[in-house]
């Protein structure tokens, strides 16, 4: 499950989600700028380093391109991977990159530079458990699938552990069509922000090894700010605006206030 902040990443472990993904359009967009490699990295790693205090779960973080050539993408994930995450999932973009469901125009990386980026950051990290996931932009770009599986291919030879192929159809044909030449060379990421009306079950029996729900928190927060804000200016008054709202009880329990009492209780040992 996508998370954006600290709050949206403990919601998705409390709720149930094995796994947190750190979306940069949804990091961005809670940063008031937009997913054009507007944060710097160290922005949006600011965020992810809360991200990581405030769950247990794995967080695979959105890198975008890495934010330059192979040595800023081997510094930001060797960042990231000291701040605790579990991986790092880059696209072939060049830099500054363009959220994919955002007009026509996404120029890819040569192959040659991906692939130095994957191969840099390999030498870069130091556990063996650290995942770097290469994201595949060809269809988003128009290219087709056999470019989408060249790509897949080079990268998994320099050292890829995922490969994550993306698409903005409305229905999953090209996804499932990449699943079924690809076969299991790899583990397969996908986030069906667009084709969401495929039953998860298809995707699972077509190797799919993970699926992102890639920004609905932050798209569920913005929708429901917006009305919030919108009634209460209407209003001048939040009467009648509290019982659509978590109560302050709720959020105390969501965010363990009763644990301070006890570690107080512990140290003082009362």
């Amino acid at each position: 499950m996508e998370a954006h902040d600290g709050l949206s990443a403990r919601i998705a472990e409390v709720e149930g989600f094995q796994a947190i993904w750190a979306s940069g359009l949804s990091m961005s967009t809670a940063l008031g700028v937009r997913d054009s490699d507007e944060a710097s990295w160290s922005q949006l790693l600011g965020v992810v380093e809360a991200m990581v205090e405030a769950t247990t779960v794995p967080i695979v973080v959105d890198g975008d391109t890495g934010y330059g050539n192979f040595n800023t993408a081997r510094r930001f994930v060797a960042k990231a991977e000291r701040l605790g995450v579990a991986g790092v999932c880059l696209e072939d973009k060049i830099f500054p990159k363009m959220n994919s469901f955002v007009g026509d125009s996404h120029t890819l990386a040569e192959v040659s530079d991906f692939t130095a980026k994957i191969r840099a950051c390999k030498d870069s990290q130091r556990s063996s458990d650290f995942v770097l996931v290469a994201r595949v932009e060809a269809l988003i770009a128009g290219r087709g699938l056999p470019e989408a599986l060249d790509r897949a291919h080079a990268y998994h030879e320099a050292g890829a552990d995922a490969i994550f192929i993306h698409s903005r159809r409305s229905d999953a044909t090209e996804i499932l069509d990449f699943c079924r030449e690809w076969g299991e060379r790899l583990p397969l990421v996908i986030a069906p922000t667009t084709y969401a009306s495929t039953p998860s079950s298809e995707f699972q029996a077509a190797g799919v090894s993970a699926v992102i729900w890639a920004n609905h928190s932050m798209r569920a927060a913005v929708s429901a700010m917006r009305r919030v804000c919108r009634e209460i200016f209407a209003k001048q008054s939040v009467h009648r605006t509290e019982s659509e709202l978590a109560s302050l009880a709720e959020v105390f329990e969501l965010m363990e206030y009763s644990e301070i009492d006890e570690a107080e209780r512990r140290a003082y040992r009362v």
